[in-house]
């Protein structure tokens, strides 16, 4: 089988190799300016450059190529290749998610809508098009709120507003642009991360941490990025994987990898669900899930995929039930010497320019919050360097 992977960043590079493990050509979508990157080229039969992304340069190449090749799937592999790719299955009548159902698991003002219709737990939101309705949501919600753009990935662009009078300030510099922006209550608590794997309309694979400090917090502080696994099978696990498992139904995400975020209120302890993707979670909280139960997300999302296509049953590999945790900077140093982190419980050891980092693992939730916090101290005095958010991410 032909598979085109879409993948405008450098990642997924298992993806590649587990596909074509399973027998498959696999082809390359990506940009000129990545063709130097440490792609998977033994697993990779041809690669296409786009200089840059004009949908209908992107149709006319495909559909050259199309003439001696019959591409049997399109697949994205980062969250902004998610909309460019159900527009070329749509225009190419492609098997796979299509405009409507992509746009909920890309746009944050789709997804609250679906969710809320779907009786799914959601802080108090409004889209920015009607004056009528802003200044309805503001006089009603309680501060503080964030103004956050529909389709951006990670924390990038959302800004944290204190007054009515501040956030009609903001929606005045937006501009023409503000219909592509909301504005929610900010819900202090902690956020949660379940990653997981569909097949045939189900969540057969799910594993749900916590970042110590949040997403919006480390890219708004310059701080240093953190996320731990809950213990399987524990109470509080459970309630994360339902509610996960409500998402993936309401939402429709047939089969595939998805990196859902939740956060759970402090002064109420109810769940709200805050963003889902159907993708691997960035930040390397693959590697991470993968130390604590033997399960590569990137891998196991290829099989599916092959197996879909194939009409094959897939069968998920055995699962381990251990406790890992992540934590990286970026730092001060180009090549970090990190000969001094000894401990036994590291299992994995970030080796990217410019960022230190670390996956532990360990029997005991409490042995790998020690020593997370222990690295966290250590990197924060001796390695870390903090970069401002851009409001757009390039």
């Amino acid at each position: 089988m032909n598979f085109l992977c879409i993948c405008t960043y450098f990642k997924g590079q298992d993806f590649f190799r587990y596909c074509k493990k399973e027998g498959n050509k696999v082809y390359l979508l990506t940009k000129k300016k990545l063709e130097h990157e440490a792609w998977p080229w033994d697993s990779i039969d041809d690669v296409f450059y786009v200089d840059d992304w004009v949908d209908d340069h992107v149709i006319n190449g495909i559909a050259y190529k199309f003439r001696s090749i019959k591409f049997d799937r399109f697949v994205a592999l980062d969250d902004f290749d998610v909309e460019k790719v159900t527009r070329l299955r749509e225009h190419f009548r492609m098997p796979g998610m299509g405009d409507t159902t992509g746009r909920y698991f890309r746009d944050k003002l789709a997804m609250r809508i679906k969710a809320k219709s779907e009786g799914i737990p959601v802080p108090e939101f409004t889209p920015l098009f009607n004056d009528e309705d802003i200044n309805h949501f503001a006089d009603h919600t309680p501060l503080p709120w964030l103004i956050k753009p529909r389709s951006e990935a990670s924390a990038a662009g959302i800004k944290k507003i204190h007054s009515k009078e501040q956030l009609w300030e903001m929606i005045h510099e937006l501009g023409d642009e503000r219909h592509r922006f909301l504005v929610e209550k900010f819900t202090p608590g902690d956020v949660y991360h379940v990653d997981s794997l569909n097949y045939e309309d189900k969540v057969v694979f799910a594993r749900t941490s916590r970042y110590l400090d949040t997403p919006f917090e480390v890219a708004q502080g310059g701080g240093i990025f953190r996320s731990q696994t809950l213990a399987s099978g524990s109470k509080e696990e459970r309630e994360f994987l339902e509610i996960n498992a409500d998402v993936m139904r309401a939402f429709g995400l047939k089969y595939g990898a998805s990196h859902t975020e939740f956060i759970k209120a402090h002064q109420t302890g109810e769940l709200f669900f805050l963003e889902t993707s159907c993708r691997v979670g960035g930040a390397n909280l693959a590697e991470m899930v993968e130390v604590a139960s033997g399960i590569n997300l990137w891998g196991e999302w290829a099989r599916i995929e092959t197996a879909v296509l194939k009409n094959e049953k897939y069968k998920l590999p055995k699962i381990n039930k251990g406790i890992a945790g992540i934590v990286v900077s970026l730092s001060r140093f180009e090549y970090p010497d990190t000969s001094s982190f000894t401990d036994s419980e590291i299992k994995w050891r970030m080796n990217k320019k410019w960022h230190i980092g670390f996956i532990v693992a360990d029997k005991k939730e409490e042995k790998v919050t020690e020593l997370l916090n222990k690295y966290t101290g250590v990197i924060g005095e001796h390695f870390h360097a903090s970069a401002d958010m851009p409001d757009k991410l390039e």
